[in-house]
């Protein structure tokens, strides 16, 4: 089991994770084929809004590859690659400067998730996951 981190908007990712799929790098596959069933996926979404958008730089969603088939979808003359992809419900939005992760420590540390998908630590993943899972203070 390995851990990834995928760049997508928060427009974005709430469809998806609505739909229970992911889709990366435009719809592109070979992201997808990097991941196997049973990985965990955050999402990290820089932005609200692909164009226009405000900025965001939070973790929006968090969830387990169901299963090894990627398929491509028909969406008229925009055809994606997904996965289908079991979201954790309750997961909070949580701001990645808020987080001490190995991935944010060196200066310039967004230039790596251009790429889409990067690879997390067990360190890094435990971190995210505990924050964006952590049980709400009673009031």
């Amino acid at each position: 089991m390995r851990h990834w981190l995928g760049v997508v908007c928060r427009d974005h990712v709430r469809r998806g994770t609505g739909l229970g799929i992911a889709q990366l790098g435009h719809g592109k596959r070979d992201g997808l084929a990097r991941l196997a069933a049973g990985d965990w996926l955050v999402y990290y979404s820089p932005r609200t809004s692909l164009r226009g958008g405000e900025p965001l730089q939070a973790c929006t969603a968090i969830g387990q590859v169901a299963d090894d088939e990627i398929w491509q979808a028909d969406e008229g003359d925009f055809r994606p690659w997904r996965r289908r992809v079991r979201y954790v419900d309750g997961a909070a939005e949580t701001p990645i400067k808020s987080l001490a992760l190995d991935l944010t420590a060196a200066p310039g540390w967004g230039q790596q998730l251009r790429r889409g998908l990067v690879p997390l630590s067990e360190h890094d993943f435990t971190v995210i996951h505990g924050a964006m899972l952590a049980p709400v203070p009673a009031s």
